[in-house]
């Protein structure tokens, strides 16, 4: 067994300490949460209003004492519907502030009022304090730190103990999910009035730290790497030491400048299928942004002021523009500018329009036409236009009716040099006459280039247009960050491969039915390589595969495709040809015109019906599965739920990284993307990539038989835990093996690493030889689960694959019981105890049963459930000093059990009922008869007081709802302190330490 660790390796020492000292160095002012209860008038309202009132003042020295009164109010009384609406209204009401009506000699003059002074940090309260107490509905939180600006709650931290190893994070972010009730199974266990106004979540564990904000998922929980506006060195300098990731992501985030640029600039609130999102930006956009303004403030001549931002494919590009443009708009430096942000296509002009209206961005123009794009850009002080690059064309002249009639020179549109320019996807459109005539337009403005992939090697144009980079964000990066999954790719069906692969062997294989002369006939007419890739049997055959391979590796897990086709008449095929396969459903999306033949009419669609099928597409429980298209939708389409993409298409380049992007999206399980190859593409990677340096392409895709020696690798590293296990066969003996929490928590990640690996490859022949192990690895896991009632153990993180894998193989071993998590007190507990093999099993078995209920219980009834958990305790000891035999723990051990089942029992044989029985236990300190005494000895006088206490409540606990209702709990604990005086229980300290416990008890018991 591992030495224990030192007493000072916890939360408090290791993380919890260190934290509140760096802000402090920061500018915090540490203060005790008693000394902020003192000022507090209840635990519910978590606003320092006190504090909060005095910074008004201090803010708008205009303000009368009504004023204040109804400010203070508009941040602690804010009636919404949810925890997210109550958010998206307070953030409006701190970032912009209120209008008041105030009396100003004979009349009333409305002045706005602010919050918080974002110009100038130094005229703000910036106070941090530890455990810090707010009242739920039913349960009390004690966040580890929470931070306060001029007395308003902005962030809360969650520390946890580095000797937790990887399950810190899940677990801090289990708690702060709790503290906020998100999902049903939290109701009622936290204080989400906290979060109303927290615009930071962080867990830490002193060397490790993410951050949310609140409703996060735990998939979107982000690390923040580098210390803006300082680098590492220099934070290390002014700390005196190596800075560690807690100490980054601190200085980071709530480093008072840019606490307050985050809570301003960087958070939208974006309503995705009808359920409203609050984001906060990730370090590349929050250092993007502040890069590319400070350089637009700071260049030392006009033309100096923009640059490219390159920011690999799905990695939040359009909400790095977002945020930009909300800088832009609020920063006095620049006059209230003019921007103006330009695509090269319909639909991403429409995608970044709609993403600017989603998050609430003020009033977008988009311009319908050149003429209305020009009318706009004539007068266009404070407006945001979005166009594309299409509409910076010349007007032919009145005159001119022919396709040739001569065009009006390109007009100036605005000579104003407070014009910012944003261009996405800068590298593709920007050296033609349109971009010529955009600079024409707009002569003196800053044009900002923005783009998904690299620049070329070759290609220096871009930057010489834009200017140099301001800021980028590799696709290793990405990954590495968990900002986007990694993208593997497969060759399948070489014989059909057009490039390279001879023409002549595809053609070959593709008509080898055909006599002699008729393949000399086609192949005169017909061999060119679209002719060849289109062949209907070729486009069968390749539809078969995709067909098996999707239903296999792909849809098990939940997940879509998309399948590129080399041609619009190969797409309409691949759609014929799954349709008659009786493929799971299917959509294509092409551009069809008014006059093209009725193959082509058949699958026409209108914008409504994409923009419908896209919807469908994009929603997992849907079972729209396969979308066919040409070239629309590879790129700027963002579709979680795509997991792979079937290729057929010689792609190069930009537009194959573009193309590829489009499934590194995460989702809820997705590990990976991938691209499945027909037509060759990965067999000419390296000279596509070549392009590009090669640290801008590193992992752009990977071999999918990389992940067999990495599998053989994580097999062994599963498998390592068992060593010593003389019969591998012996469930029991496996599962001891993980009775030490660390070990547990070490297999556990050992086993997620092999499942993810395992999921990946299957059914690929080359993983079955790891498939029986899975299996036998995850039955452990499954009865480790049982036994140990450890949550983090549950299969329903593993690919749908391995678990099916294992629940089969749980169900053919006729060991279900064994595996199923059972109540001490359900009838199927013996029958499990019974089923264990050994007699450290069934003990272990009990052991853990009763530390869970302990767990569970210890609220309703501390008295009796202490006492319970101190006797295990000295009967565990006892059993370690070999002072008991086997034998005789498992007598105690059942003896225990037993006991815990009585606690009815024994209220019943005191003669009073069970919220009676808890309060007698905290009546008389703790202290109650043990079960199974023979003549249990009670104080008949706390009997009596106890049964008092209990029907002075019930008036309370009958009303509906009652524990949130502040009103009815005060009188309830009124009746309380008059039957403790009344019975002289103690002095006024006493008794109000009684009365919180007692209503901790009610609450526990009755307040659900």
């Amino acid at each position: 067994m591992s030495p224990a660790p030192p007493s000072d390796w916890n939360e408090e020492h290791q993380s919890e300490g260190p934290a509140v000292t760096l802000l402090e160095k920061l500018g915090y002012t540490f203060v005790p949460a008693n000394v902020l209860e003192a000022e507090r008038a209840s635990l519910k309202d978590p606003v320092l209003t006190e504090r909060l009132a005095h910074a008004l003042k201090k803010l708008n020295p205009w303000l009368s004492p009504e004023n204040v009164h109804k400010a203070v109010r508009a941040i602690t009384s804010n009636p919404a519907a949810s925890l997210i609406e109550a958010s998206e209204k307070l953030h409006t009401t701190l970032t912009h502030g209120i209008s008041l009506e105030q009396d100003v000699g004979a009349g009333k003059k409305s002045q706005t009022l602010q919050f918080i002074d974002f110009a100038r940090p130094e005229r703000n309260e910036f106070l941090v304090t530890r455990q810090y107490r707010v009242l739920g509905a039913k349960k009390e939180i004690r966040p580890d730190l929470v931070v306060f600006v001029n007395g308003i709650p902005l962030a809360v931290i969650e520390c946890k103990s580095p000797t937790l190893g990887d399950k810190w994070r899940d677990e801090a972010i289990r708690q702060v999910l709790r503290y906020q009730e998100v999902g049903s199974e939290y109701k009622d266990l936290g204080a989400s009035r906290l979060f109303e106004t927290t615009q930071l979540i962080i867990a830490t564990c002193g060397q490790a730290a993410s951050y949310g904000t609140i409703w996060t998922p735990h998939r979107f929980w982000a690390e923040w790497k580098e210390p803006h506006p300082l680098t590492l060195d220099e934070l290390g300098t002014k700390l005196g030491r190596k800075p560690s990731a807690q100490d980054v992501l601190l200085y980071g985030l709530l480093e008072p400048r840019n606490l307050l640029d985050l809570t301003r600039n960087f958070v939208v609130f974006e309503v995705e299928r009808g359920k409203t999102l609050r984001k906060v930006c990730r370090y590349k956009q929050f250092i993007a942004v502040n890069r590319a303004l400070e350089r637009a403030r700071t260049a030392k001549r006009p033309e100096e002021r923009g640059g490219v931002i390159w920011h690999t494919q799905g990695s939040g590009k359009s909400l790095t523009m977002l945020w930009l443009a909300l800088k832009l708009r609020t920063d006095p430096a620049f006059d209230n500018p003019t921007l103006v942000v330009v695509t090269d296509r319909t639909d991403l002009d429409k995608q970044i329009t709609d993403t600017f209206l989603r998050c609430g961005y003020p009033n977008p123009e988009r311009a319908g036409g050149v003429k209305e794009l020009r009318e706009l850009l004539e007068n266009p002080t404070g407006m945001t236009v979005t166009t594309t690059i299409q509409k910076f064309q010349e007007l032919t002249s009145a005159t001119g009716k022919s396709k040739r009639a001569p065009r009006d020179e390109h007009p100036t549109l605005s000579t104003a040099d407070n014009i910012f320019v944003l261009v996405d996807e800068a590298h593709r459109t920007q050296y033609s006459s349109l971009a010529g005539n955009m600079r024409k337009a707009l002569p003196n403005a800053c044009f900002l280039g923005f783009t998904g992939t690299p620049i070329d090697k070759e290609d220096r144009s871009t930057l010489h247009t834009f200017g140099p980079y301001i800021d980028q964000y590799t696709i290793e990066q990405a990954v590495q960050d968990g900002a986007t999954v990694p993208i593997f790719y497969e060759s399948r069906l070489p014989q059909l491969r057009i490039l390279g692969t001879s023409l002549d062997k595809v053609f070959d294989h593709v008509f080898a039915d055909r006599s002699k002369e008729e393949r000399e006939a086609i192949k005169k007419k017909y061999a060119t390589e679209d002719a060849i890739a289109g062949a209907p049997r070729r486009l069968e055959a390749i539809s078969l595969d995709l067909l098996e391979h999707y239903t296999q590796f792909i849809q098990p897990n939940g997940f879509k495709a998309q399948v590129v086709a080399v041609s619009r008449d190969a797409a309409i095929t691949y759609k014929d040809t799954l349709d008659t396969l009786n493929a799971p459903e299917s959509a294509i999306i092409i551009t069809v015109g008014h006059n093209e033949g009725a193959r082509f009419q058949k699958h026409r669609t209108s914008k409504q019906e994409q923009a419908r099928l896209i919807e469908r597409f994009l929603d997992p429980k849907d079972k729209l599965s396969l979308l066919v298209v040409c070239d629309m939708l590879l790129t700027g389409f963002d579709a979680p739920v795509e997991q792979v993409m079937y290729l057929d298409s010689p792609l190069r380049e930009h537009t194959l990284l573009q193309a590829i992007a489009r499934v590194n999206r995460r989702a809820d399980g997705k590990k990976y993307g991938l691209v499945v190859d027909y037509w060759g593409v990965s067999m000419a990677l390296k000279e596509a990539l070549a392009l590009f340096s090669p640290s801008d392409v590193k992992g752009a895709m990977q071999p999918k038989t990389d992940e067999l020696p990495r599998l053989q690798t994580r097999h062994q590293a599963a498998l390592r835990f068992f060593q010593k296990v003389k019969d591998p066969g012996d469930l029991d003996a496996c599962v001891a093996v993980l009775e030490p929490e660390d070990v547990r928590a070490d297999f556990d990640r050992a086993f997620r690493a092999f499942s993810e690996s395992l999921d990946m490859l299957l059914p690929d022949p080359r993983a079955l030889p790891y498939v029986d192990d899975a299996r036998w690895l995850g039955k452990i896991r499954s009865a480790a689960k049982a036994r140990f009632h450890d949550e983090r153990l549950d299969i329903g993180d593993c690919g749908a694959k391995v678990r099916k894998l294992i629940e089969e193989a749980v169900i053919a071993d006729g060991i279900q019981l064994l595996v199923k998590e059972v109540s001490l007190f359900g009838s199927e507990f013996d029958e499990k105890v019974a089923a264990l093999k050994t007699p450290e099993a069934r003990a272990s078995e009990m052991e853990h049963a009763l530390r869970h209920e302990i767990h569970v219980k210890l609220e309703e009834n501390p008295a009796f459930y202490t006492s319970l958990r101190e006797r295990l305790e000295q009967l565990i000891e006892d059993r370690k000093s070999q002072r008991i035999d086997d034998a005789r723990q498992l007598e105690l051990l059942q003896g225990l059990v037993n006991d815990a089942r009585n606690e009815i029992g024994m209220a019943q044989k005191a003669g009073l009922n069970e919220l009676a029985f808890a309060i007698y236990g905290v009546l008389n300190e703790g202290a109650i008869p043990q079960a199974g005494e023979p003549e249990p000895v009670y104080n008949e006088a706390r009997k009596d007081l106890a049964s008092l206490i209990q029907e002075a409540l019930e008036p309370g606990t009958a009303i509906i709802d009652w524990a949130t209702k502040e009103d009815v709990q005060r009188e309830m604990r009124q009746r309380i302190k008059k039957q403790l005086r009344a019975a002289r229980f103690g002095d006024a300290e006493e008794v109000e330490a009684a009365t919180a416990r007692i209503m901790d008890l009610a609450r526990a018991r009755r307040g659900r």
